[in-house]
């Protein structure tokens, strides 16, 4: 099983570094989405009780919008990563490479070992590119507070490639997961606390963002930036832990999906 985990992580990878569109795509699109939407609200917006920084300071006092917006759009950074991965379970399957995987003496859990463990590994990178930028944009938070921002980001990236490899597994078609991607994945991230934050959001939305898997890795990682103030339901140890929980629940789903036998898949 650790051969095959490995080779189909390797090859994940590969399959992405040697795709220059999807680097290009999965880092450019959040970071313009950023540039244009934090910098036009930054001088609107102040996010009350967190740190204050000399680079994203609002007029109003506390952190301007620009600052707070640049965890979310790290997060993004993952959550595209995640879907070029998720889309690739389609691909392989259409060309029938997921066939040739799945009568191979290799288990099943090899499967979802590799292919989430490599979009995790893609995107964790991905995002710490641009996580590398956060000194200059709201000031250091600190060597521990970096390390631990890091692993939550990797907790978010194994969550995220997991929910997309369950929701591309049964699917057939890449427009019909389309569909599906923008009723799930796009809005677990607008109401995970990215765009605007939990103490300010209306109670029926609180309702939903406790309930979003998301929300507790942003509280956690942008608690670790900004401070608690930035944080969620819970706070950034407590939202960590519950991130934890949560991704292992959601590869336990993973597998236990990889493990039936799908309709399409052997035939």
């Amino acid at each position: 099983m650790v051969l095959a985990a490995r080779t189909l992580l390797a090859r994940e990878v590969l399959g992405f570094v040697r795709q220059k569109s999807r680097v290009i795509g999965a880092l450019a699109t959040p970071v313009v989405f950023w540039l244009l939407l934090g910098s036009g609200l930054n001088h609107a917006m102040a996010m009350p009780g967190t740190a204050a920084s000399t680079s994203g300071e609002a007029p109003s006092g506390g952190i301007g919008y620009r600052a707070y917006f640049f965890p979310g759009t790290v997060v993004m950074i993952v959550m595209f990563t995640t879907i070029f991965t998720a889309y690739s379970v389609i691909e392989d399957r259409r060309e029938g490479f997921m066939q040739g995987v799945l009568v191979s003496p290799a288990p099943r859990l090899a499967v979802v070992m590799g292919k989430v463990g490599g979009g995790a590994v893609v995107a964790t990178v991905q995002g710490l590119i641009f996580l590398a930028f956060w000194p200059v944009v709201g000031g250091w938070p600190g060597a521990a507070a970096m390390v631990e921002a890091a692993i939550v980001l990797l907790l978010v990236a194994v969550a995220l490639t997991s929910i997309g490899f369950c929701l591309a597994w049964p699917m057939d078609s890449s427009a019909g997961f389309h569909a599906i991607l923008n009723l799930t994945l796009f809005p677990m991230w607008f109401m995970s606390g990215a765009v605007f934050p939990y103490s300010s959001a209306p109670g029926w939305q609180k309702v939903i963002m406790a309930v979003n898997p998301l929300t507790y890795g942003e509280s956690a990682f942008g608690g670790l930036l900004m401070g608690p103030g930035a944080s969620g339901p819970l706070g950034p140890g407590a939202s960590a832990v519950v991130m934890v929980i949560l991704t292992i629940g959601l590869l336990g789903a993973a597998a236990l999906l990889v493990s039936r036998r799908p309709t399409g898949v052997e035939r």
